[in-house]
């Protein structure tokens, strides 16, 4: 016979849960302390970068938690709505301000300690202002490489941080996630994945860093400042405005006008995928377009999952009429073409500010979240009708749980698991229509100069078949690699997660566990 626990009795064991993770801590503080003392290092001599990051996707977050409301707020009340966004533009000026101070930071991995941008004295050298007077190219790669190594160094940290958690201070000597991980690592095209998505979120949040130039001085604001470079032909070195030196560096096709892959133009600037048609180092616009396709892609699967989350939970617990009812509102959204939604949409809320929010991007996140919820929402309604049948639910309603509790402490940890498949595996085709609506352009996609992938594909698709390849090549098999990055993590995560959904087997049950279980 299983044993009643009143509600104090259960707040007694949770505080001594939490207290003797404490003690653990205490009686062998070694192990935590040496991984804190290197994390701490890890994140120190990058602090700027890191905190700059933080306070991007929490700006972005606020801007867009704002929009929700106002929209509802001023169902009620316009000057309610009004002092929301008010509200909004203050936190936004303070996060803001915040994230430049943090950006002035020195860090050991900054475009100030290890430059690339210089000049030659003379036709034979040497190089001014470059890292130890090193050609720019070499500058440059050096910095690149650093900081991805790093990327990756941090990440394996805190994996380990995980293992020392495990080993030395964990109550339990096993849990299914030790088996997830476990598969994992031994799951190549799930590694493969992982590889890619560290890859895609080093560039977004190291993107300043990494690009030979930056976004502000080449493409945002490229007569705001001067730059030196040696004239062959006068044989001495002159200074001329970044923008104007774009002018004369365009890729075009002809031999004349085209600045390649890997290629120094007439100002001394290296081009590690070549310039644009208007002369825009194209590594710059890629690293640029990395970041705010990442923020807005992450706003849209988040904002979608919590919605499909939530009511898969809610169709679950209650069943019948209300079941019945989000189906019925899954199947119209579903119904409505999202390119006429999205040029609706944008007409009507073109004077708006949530059209300038995030370049355009928290217009699209929105979109993008509200109708594709109904998607993740039938993949995890099955594995949700399961779990709501199972005893320890039966047990917790017995108990006289409330049914909120009851949806988040004993149902919704079985399902974040296919939340996270389902979740990576959708990114790629948020990821796939941002770049769709950005080619396109016509008022669609993300406000220029920002920059974005889809447009650069666009910009270069006249001169696919001449010197000017890269222009449209590099972003689309950008693209292509990070949306087959979120697919392959979706893919062994899956595995990891339920292993009879492996390769292995044959292709009826991968069907089936690509339905959450047959659900």
């Amino acid at each position: 016979m299983c044993a009643t626990y009143t509600p104090e009795q259960v707040d007694e064991y949770e505080q001594e849960e939490l207290s003797s993770i404490s003690d653990r801590l205490s009686a062998n503080p070694q192990p935590a302390l040496r991984w804190a003392t290197v994390m701490t290092a890890l994140v120190g001599v990058q602090f700027g970068a890191f905190i700059g990051g933080v306070l991007t996707l929490i700006d972005a977050a606020v801007i867009a938690i704002t929009a929700l409301v106002e929209i509802a707020v001023g169902l009620i009340s316009s000057p309610l709505a009004s002092a929301v966004v008010d509200l909004q533009r203050i936190v936004s000026g303070a996060i803001g301000g915040l994230r430049d101070t943090a950006g002035s930071l020195p860090t050991l991995l900054s475009r100030e300690t290890i430059p690339n941008q210089g000049y030659l004295q003379s036709a034979d050298g040497p190089w001014t202002g470059t890292f130890m007077g090193v050609e720019p190219a070499i500058a440059w790669a050096l910095r690149a490489i650093l900081i991805v190594g790093y990327s990756f160094g941090v990440l394996y940290w805190l994996f380990y941080g995980w293992q020392v958690f495990r080993t030395h201070y964990r109550r339990a000597s096993w849990t299914p996630t030790d088996d997830v991980i476990a598969r994992l690592r031994g799951h190549r095209w799930g590694q493969f994945g992982i590889f890619v998505l560290i890859l895609f979120l080093t560039m977004a949040v190291f993107g300043p860093a990494l690009g030979p130039t930056t976004v502000e001085q080449n493409i945002q604001s490229p007569y705001s400042a001067q730059m030196q470079y040696f004239d062959a032909e006068d044989g001495a070195v002159k200074t001329i405005a970044p923008g104007d030196a774009n002018f004369e560096s365009k890729s075009k096709g002809s031999v004349d006008q085209n600045v390649g892959v890997m290629q120094y133009d007439a100002y001394n600037r290296f081009h590690p995928f070549g310039t644009l048609p208007n002369g825009r180092d194209l590594f710059t616009f890629m690293m640029g377009g990395a970041r705010i396709t990442l923020i807005v892609a992450g706003l849209a699967i988040g904002l979608g999952t919590l919605i499909a989350a939530s009511l898969a939970l809610i169709s679950a617990y209650y069943r019948g009429r209300i079941d019945l009812g989000i189906l019925t509102t899954a199947d119209g959204v579903i119904s409505i073409p999202k390119l006429l939604l999205l040029i609706m949409i944008s007409a009507v809320f073109a004077d708006h500010w949530i059209a300038q929010a995030l370049d355009g991007g928290l217009l699209l996140a929105l979109i993008f979240a509200f109708t594709g919820w109904p998607f993740l929402w039938r993949a995890i309604r099955g594995p949700a009708f399961q779990v709501a049948q199972e005893a320890w639910v039966d047990a917790a309603k017995s108990f006289g749980q409330p049914p909120r509790t009851i949806m988040r402490r004993h149902m919704l940890p079985y399902l974040t698991g296919y939340l996270l498949v389902y979740a990576s595996l959708s990114t790629g085709g948020i990821i796939i229509g941002l770049a769709a609506l950005s080619f396109l352009g016509n008022g669609l996609g993300i406000t220029p100069p920002t920059p974005a992938w889809g447009r650069a594909v666009s910009l270069g698709q006249s001169y696919v078949a001449s010197r000017s390849w890269h222009i449209s090549l590099i972003p689309g098999l950008m693209i292509v690699i990070l949306v087959t990055g979120l697919n392959a993590f979706g893919d062994g995560l899956r595995d990891a997660i339920d292993p009879e959904s492996e390769g292995t087997q044959n292709q009826e049950q991968n069907a089936t566990a690509g339905t959450g279980g047959g659900g």
